[in-house]
């Protein structure tokens, strides 16, 4: 009678836990036991998530070029995405986050004939214009990082893809302070509705995320990494793209006009470069 009813416990616990992970991994939720502040950022994380200092395969890193081995089997990333007819944005209490609902896919360069879905974008940012993004180029940090988020389409879903070590697929572009971006304002104009943590706007605009990209994406660096935020899965194949991306001032400002999950104006919201432990960065481009 007793052990069938520890059982059911147990289970009851594995499914609410798995459920919590999908959720955290998705960014469907904003959580409190991390975040970016001295008592919960990046250098704590190992307490919950062991993996932060255990891992084989961290990210973010800092790319040094010079060291970066050119691959000429690295062909031309192939990118289809459909333009989204509402934009629909998260505050996730970590940073802003557009769920796609649109078919997107991305396939070639590393990712050979492998298709990887588009679940979302989001980015992180810093207090100003001279730091913020999470990978490094030769040492230099940018104001900002954007990423998109793509899935393996050889499993049934994001969740089951995410801590797979051929699950997932980002896209990462700096962010430099200049010009206004055009695309982008129909995220920072839209800001006033985010700025508490958790909040949800839906805007009736057109966005195709291609126009987030730079206008080189042949040029990129590529390594295998893991999520940057917790629970810092090694599932991801980066590639991260040489040509930086100009936003206004304005529009940066307005990411840091919101509110994190800890209830602090939401900069620097990144996470250092980790040690490459012998992994090696391939480049498309001499």
């Amino acid at each position: 009678m007793f052990k069938p009813q520890v059982n059911e416990q147990l289970g009851m616990k594995l499914s609410t836990y798995l459920i919590l992970v999908h959720m955290l991994v998705s960014g469907r939720v904003w959580a409190s036991d991390w975040g970016y502040t001295e008592e919960n950022g990046p250098h704590t994380w190992q307490n919950n998530y062991p993996i932060a200092v255990k891992g084989r395969r961290q990210s973010p890193i800092n790319i040094v070029s010079r060291n970066a081995k050119y691959d000429s089997d690295l062909t031309f990333l192939s990118i289809a995405y459909t333009p989204e007819d509402y934009v629909e944005l998260k505050n996730n209490g970590h940073s802003i986050e557009c769920q796609i609902t649109k078919t997107g896919y991305l396939t070639g360069g590393p990712l050979g004939n492998q298709e990887f879905k588009l679940a979302q974008f989001h980015l992180h940012w810093g207090a100003d214009d001279t730091r913020g993004s999470e990978h490094t180029i030769d040492g230099k940090q940018f104001a900002a990082e954007l990423h998109l988020v793509h899935w393996n389409t050889k499993y049934d879903s994001f969740a089951e893809a995410a801590n797979m070590s051929d699950g997932l697929a980002v896209l990462g572009i700096m962010i430099q302070s200049g010009e206004e971006h055009p695309f982008f304002s129909v995220v920072s104009d839209n800001v006033y509705g985010l700025i508490q943590p958790g909040s949800m706007v839906t805007i009736p605009s057109s966005l195709d995320p291609i126009d987030l990209l730079p206008a080189n994406i042949d040029d990129y660096w590529t390594y295998e990494g893991s999520l940057t935020t917790p629970p810092l899965y090694e599932s991801v194949q980066w590639i991260v793209f040489k040509e930086a991306v100009a936003f206004s001032s304005n529009q940066l400002d307005a990411l840091r006009s919101l509110i994190d999950s800890d209830g602090n104006p939401m900069q620097d919201n990144f996470r250092p470069p980790q040690p490459l432990k012998g992994r090696h960065v391939r480049a498309s481009f001499q």
